[in-house]
């Protein structure tokens, strides 16, 4: 697998390989996350290519404090082939070389395959409770048709 910056060109792909994977919700407008990250380390969106097709994404951040990763995904025709680590691998880099020192991710309450991959490649689940706060509210029809 090649992996290499997203590129605005991409969008389509990528929002598809989310929505097979089941990354998106109604509440997250997947154009505007895009869009957003382009304007805050646009470095940190890779996407993974296999024979010129898009299989694979992860989207870094990084704010001076901890790193985070969201939007790790692998086709489910291309899992458990090392995809998900090798981008993994090369996020972690990339926050390293910022100064990052710990990347902290959310996982979904149920989603135990994420879990077990995580924790395969070295997370741990830490004591912690998330808490979200919308400021924008960014709900959108999942229909790609439109």
């Amino acid at each position: 697998m090649e992996i290499r910056p997203y590129n605005p060109t991409d969008e389509r792909a990528v929002i598809d390989l989310w929505q097979k994977c089941d990354l998106t919700r109604s509440w997250n407008n997947p154009k505007l996350d895009i869009e957003r990250k382009l304007t805050v380390d646009p470095e940190l969106f890779m996407v993974g290519v296999v024979n010129k097709k898009i299989v694979a994404t992860v989207m870094g951040g990084y704010e001076g404090h901890r790193g985070w990763v969201n939007y790790l995904s692998v086709d489910p025709a291309h899992q458990r082939k090392g995809y998900g680590k090798q981008l993994m691998r090369a996020v972690e880099e990339k926050l390293a070389f910022l100064g990052c020192p710990k990347i902290n991710l959310q996982v979904r309450s149920g989603n135990d395959s994420a879990l077990a991959f995580y924790e395969r490649i070295g997370y741990k689940i830490d004591n912690v409770t998330s808490m979200g706060k919308r400021l924008v509210e960014d709900s959108v029809k999942l229909d790609p048709d439109e």
